[in-house]
């Protein structure tokens, strides 16, 4: 099993929510992104605009998502 990210690169991670349908809304000292559902619903997520994010950051980003840990590193790393 692939390790989870320690400190992980803004730039990296916001790629990684990307590839699982996320676009970044605004920009600011957050970044908010919005991902739109296959049922019609939105999901809205606000990261803090770092330049690297912490591991429990992260995990909790992930869970309030609703994203699985392995679809997100498998974005994360490919």
């Amino acid at each position: 099993m692939t390790k989870f990210p320690v400190d992980a690169p803004i730039l990296k991670v916001v790629r990684a929510l990307g590839k699982l349908g996320f676009q970044i809304v605004r920009e600011g000292n957050h970044i908010a992104l919005v991902r739109k559902n296959s049922d019609g619903t939105l999901t809205p997520m606000t990261i803090p605009n770092h330049s690297t994010i912490k591991k429990s950051t992260l995990r909790t980003i992930l869970t309030q998502a609703k994203i699985d840990r392995n679809d997100f590193l498998k974005a994360y790393f490919s």
